[in-house]
């Protein structure tokens, strides 16, 4: 059984006993989030329009990190113009407990 949840305006197919990174969520570490669900598959598919009702996806907050630094450079050909910004996005990682349909 797998559902599709999202979070941060993203979509992602997750399992029971599965580890996902996400956005960083305002949580604290060791609390339990319930995930909107739009679509849950097992005996039989239910899509939700937006969501399915009653459905539910409970995961555990393991931990807060950050992802890999990412360079974005700029340059303007002929004209002695350059830019380097860096950036760094803040992930948490679930780990989901329990889907209930």
């Amino acid at each position: 059984m797998y559902a599709v949840i999202e979070s941060g305006g993203k979509q992602y197919r997750v399992a029971q006993g599965d580890s996902v990174v996400v956005d960083r969520l305002d949580a604290e570490v060791g609390s339990l989030l319930e995930l909107p669900v739009l679509l849950v598959s097992g005996d039989e598919v239910k899509i939700g329009a937006p969501t399915v009702e009653g459905a539910v996806v409970s995961a555990k907050v393991v931990e807060h990190t950050r992802g890999e630094k990412i360079i974005a450079f700029k340059m303007k050909r002929r004209k002695r113009s350059r830019r380097r910004m860096g950036f760094r996005a803040s992930h948490t990682t679930l780990e989901i407990t329990a889907i209930s349909a």
